[in-house]
């Protein structure tokens, strides 16, 4: 009988019953005077001792700015020690951070915010192009003219404050700096009490995705589902109190936050953040100086830094291991990892943010190819199923839908119940949308992404939302999406652009305003402009043609040089 594509992972090591802060103090007290976070471009040095102070003291001025059990924070800033003690300070009052990309504009700020029903938001004061002050003023301009904690907007209700990172930042906000004084406000005793009140199954982050149809939806995330996901990850790994782990990731994904910070504190190693964001030269230097023994990071960066001349000057012999997720990794470039990089024992995780986020993961001791050509087997404590169209679960060696099942599986999208039942069936198995074969041995190989959602860089794209985005444009009557290879970010969005009558623009003009407004990872590196779209006869739109014909015009085109890509 031919055996279905169903696997259950490992039933060890067991699952935490902690909350993160429980789990955090556990971890401060038996490392106490072990250092437990660096911070290279602040000149921060902590101890575990150090860092629970800091956490502390944070989390009582959370609760003396009133915020309470269930309400959401925003956390809008590149990696910093700050974002790391936001993390773990909310969690242990019983707020849920809402992690905000750091790439985002207005609109999408606007959005997420409004969405989540934010009280607080914490944002640095810049970011490479991005004011953040100049934006919040912007979308909020009561902001400058009231007390921070007593004005009311009617564009974001439920927001009372923010807080800068800023040393002085501007009338209206709050300084990080000022925050700690605050803490004197709540009584130990009381903050004690509300953390007694916390049970692991409540939710603790809210992560947004890109939707399918226009709008992101905010991925709910418990105490249980990640803290257990930065444990599992973590003991694939090996990871211990002698390591230390460079993460030049961004924190506001689960591959930071979860994996990383997670990771770190559920086997007491040292979190190294090499800076604010990547830098493949900072990063190597990083590993070298700090004596790094495990190092993140997508594809790309990878090859950034197998490419970066100052690799070759380095003593890099330290890292023995590491987690390359994103994208899929080329053989060639998982070989020089292992020689030139010395992680003889990387591994690549699979998984999505409803998954909090890993569910399938290679090993250490996998063979190259299994590596290269997989994303592993179910992690333990979770199930995983291949399923046709109808849901039936098909044979190993066929293709189907990946679903996952367990304790990493989301508590559902923030106020959206539609969608929630949509991702999540009857039965609790989360739908991936992506299509995949699983082999004899429980190993699953991705063979495509349903619904055309685009990895750029380790960033998800789905073209529905984008095509949305640029119809808002007054010239613009049509547009649709398509991913291409890539060989720098794994792919790149081409967009095909049809013009209202007598309307029309320049490629570069309608690149600039999509700048002004999206992500810069959103933003198509190449615009097509035609009068008509590939489609079937009853109408339908090919994209798959679409593909066909952008590659077929830009192989002759360094269309992927990065010093021309702009973004």
């Amino acid at each position: 009988m031919t055996q279905p594509s169903y696997s259950r992972g490992r039933q060890d090591p067991p699952l935490l019953t902690q909350t993160l802060g429980q789990a955090f103090d556990a971890c401060a007290t038996r490392h106490a005077d072990r250092e437990a976070l660096v911070v290279r471009h602040q000149g921060l040095r902590y101890s575990w001792r150090q860092l629970a102070e800091a956490v502390d003291t944070h989390a009582r001025a959370l609760m003396a700015l009133g915020i309470e059990t269930g309400e959401r924070i925003g956390i809008w800033a590149p990696n910093c020690a700050e974002w790391c003690i936001l993390q773990i300070a909310s969690a242990k009052v019983g707020a849920v951070l809402v992690t905000i990309n750091p790439a985002y504009r207005v609109s999408e700020l606007d959005y997420v915010l409004r969405q989540s029903g934010c009280r607080w938001l914490v944002c640095a004061d810049a970011f490479k192009t991005s004011d953040y002050h100049a934006m919040l003023i912007e979308l909020i301009p009561s902001l400058a003219t009231h007390a921070p904690g007593h004005w009311r907007s009617d564009t974001l209700p439920a927001l009372r404050g923010v807080v800068s990172l800023a040393a002085q930042p501007p009338q209206g906000f709050v300084a990080w700096a000022d925050l700690a004084g605050r803490a004197g406000e709540v009584q130990w005793p009381a903050y004690c009490a509300r953390q007694a009140k916390l049970r692991c199954d409540q939710p603790v982050n809210i992560q947004y995705t890109s939707g399918t149809t226009g709008a992101p939806k905010g991925a709910t995330l418990s105490h249980r589902n990640i803290l257990n996901n930065g444990l599992m990850v973590g003991h694939s790994l090996g990871l211990t109190e002698h390591d230390r782990l460079v993460l030049p990731v961004p924190l506001y994904h689960c591959f930071g936050m979860v994996m990383g910070n997670l990771g770190c504190i559920t086997h007491g190693s040292t979190l190294i953040y090499p800076s604010d964001a990547f830098d493949p030269e900072l990063t190597l230097r990083c590993v070298a100086e700090e004596r790094a023994s495990v190092l993140y990071g997508v594809p790309t960066m990878f090859i950034a830094l197998l490419d970066h001349p100052a690799r070759a000057q380095l003593d890099l012999s330290t890292l023995r291991s590491g987690i390359m997720a994103g994208a899929t990794c080329p053989i060639e470039v998982m070989r020089r990892v292992i020689d030139q990089l010395h992680m003889a024992e990387v591994q690549i995780a699979y998984g999505m943010t409803e998954t909090s986020p890993v569910s399938l993961q290679t090993g250490a001791d996998d063979e190259l190819e299994r590596r290269v050509t997989t994303v592993g087997r179910t992690q333990p404590h979770l199930e995983t199923q291949l399923v046709d169209a109808h849901g039936a679960v098909v044979a190993r060696n066929e293709i189907g839908e990946l679903c996952t099942r367990g304790y990493s599986v989301m508590l559902g999208y923030w106020d959206n119940p539609q969608a929630t039942a949509e991702a999540i069936d009857g039965e609790g198995w989360m739908h991936s949308g992506d299509l995949a074969v699983m082999d004899e041995e429980g190993y699953v190989r991705i063979v495509g992404r349903g619904k055309d959602m685009i990895i750029r860089g380790g960033e998800n794209i789905y073209p529905r939302e984008l095509e949305e985005f640029l119809h808002t444009h007054p010239a613009i009557a049509e547009a649709q999406v398509v991913g291409v290879p890539c060989e720098r970010y794994g792919e790149q969005v081409v967009a095909w652009v049809r013009f209202r009558q007598g309307q029309a623009l320049e490629a570069d003009a309608l690149r600039d305003w999509c700048k002004a407004r999206i992500a810069h990872f959103k933003v198509p590196r190449h615009f097509r402009f035609v009068e008509q779209f590939p489609t079937t006869v009853t109408g339908k739109v090919q994209k798959f043609r679409m593909r066909e014909i952008s590659l077929k015009e830009l192989e002759s085109r360094a269309w992927c040089d990065p010093d021309r890509s702009g973004t």
